[in-house]
């Protein structure tokens, strides 16, 4: 029997297929739909933390439609930045669902920026204002420009606010933002760039010692916050101002020893939200948000269309077996 070739898809590779912003949140909510009739399977995630500050994880999710198994292994280490390596690595491997046969494996990085950027993207659909046209960026690396490119991609947006440790990664998200028409503005302080934005995306770093400096009071009714960061930079006790907290999974918080938001404040999760189960906005005021931790499934999502445009396109590197 002729089996599929195992192909590397390295960054290079999975840029030059040109998948669109409309093209990954379509493929993230046809596994959610498929998740509602049990065609797709995801695991919450595997944790390691070893006590100098690493974070260490694994997730899997698997699929009959597209027949497809995708596995993420990640670490993410904030004493890499001095050696100038990126904080998190991760890798992705894909594997044929229903004869176990590996198929490909392709780098975890791009799928994690451009995956986490989707799944905000189906929740602020929902969730967010479709007028809204001030986006606000609390972190400046990696997430916040792939959240930058969908959120222009999806809403009006017309000017940008930026804040965060480094004013090298601030300025590129400046410079990324204008190249797209918009306005850019380099805030002083957190408070001054959330305050009258409708988007509010925060993406910063995961670490122990995080203290919290982010106040939920501080934000505009109408206001959509997509929190990818865990919300440990968010006043815990301040999160109460949102009137609707939707998480990625409920099944995969009651499985983590520590919540990342206290569960009565949950309204359900993003299968519930794209099912029609739970509600999105329903009224121009309500102040909404999106908290999560990560979810398989956005990877299994995006790596299976990156290699079946991959495979399309004669694209991809073969690998010895």
């Amino acid at each position: 029997m002729d089996c599929p070739p195992l192909i590397n898809l390295p960054r290079r590779v999975l840029e030059s297929l040109k998948i669109s912003t409309e093209d990954v949140v379509q493929s993230i909510e046809h596994l959610l739909r498929g998740r509602m009739c049990e065609q797709v399977w995801n695991a919450p995630k595997a944790v390691v933390q070893p006590p100098d500050g690493r974070y260490m994880m694994a997730a899997l999710c698997a699929s009959d439609d597209p027949a497809l198994m995708a596995v993420k292994t990640l670490i993410l280490n904030p004493a890499n930045r001095a050696s100038g390596r990126p904080a998190i690595n991760a890798l992705i491997t894909l594997l044929d669902s229903r004869s176990g046969w590996p198929v490909a494996v392709m780098d975890g990085n791009w799928i994690t920026a451009v995956r986490t950027a989707g799944l905000s993207a189906v929740a602020a659909r929902r969730l967010a204002r479709p007028d809204a046209a001030v986006a606000a960026f609390i972190g400046c690396g990696v997430q916040a420009h792939s959240h930058l490119e969908a959120l222009a991609d999806l809403f009006p947006l017309r000017e940008i606010r930026a804040f965060g440790r480094g004013e090298k990664n601030r300025e590129a998200l400046c410079r990324a933002a204008e190249r797209r028409g918009l306005q850019a503005v380099g805030a002083m302080t957190a408070r001054e760039a959330v305050s009258e934005a409708d988007i509010v995306v925060t993406s910063v770093t995961f670490t122990p010692d995080v203290v919290p400096f982010l106040d939920a009071r501080w934000l505009k009714p109408g206001v959509f916050a997509a929190i990818t960061d865990h919300a440990a930079p968010w006043v815990a006790e301040s999160l109460t101002a949102f009137d609707r907290i939707v998480v990625d999974d409920v099944e995969q918080e009651r499985r983590m020893p520590t919540p990342l938001v206290d569960p009565a404040l949950v309204a359900g999760d993003l299968t519930g939200l794209v099912g029609g189960t739970i509600a999105g906005r329903d009224h121009p005021d309500e102040r909404t948000a999106f908290i999560f931790r990560g979810l398989a499934l956005g990877d299994l999502a995006l790596s299976a269309l990156a290699y079946q445009r991959a495979v399309a396109a004669g694209a991809g590197i073969e690998m010895e077996r």
